[in-house]
């Protein structure tokens, strides 16, 4: 199996494939493939909403059973 790794722009829910990748699939027409999505997430890190937010959930998974760590 070949892996070919390449950027393209989502177009109408399609996601064309660059001419040079198209012809290493023109023996692959109509078997199946494996596609790979990876599409870059906004950064919220700036945001003081999605601070307070993760601030929140790290401090819901401490008890007050966790204590005992404190003193060190």
């Amino acid at each position: 199996m070949i892996a070919v790794e390449f950027k393209s722009r989502v177009s109408e829910n399609q996601i064309p494939i660059p001419e040079p990748f198209q012809k290493k699939l023109e023996g692959s027409k109509e078997k199946e493939v494996r596609v790979i999505v990876l599409i870059d997430e906004p950064n919220y890190s700036d945001e003081p909403v999605f601070n307070h937010l993760v601030a929140e959930q790290f401090l819901a998974g401490y008890a007050d059973s966790d204590s005992i760590y404190d003193d060190e």
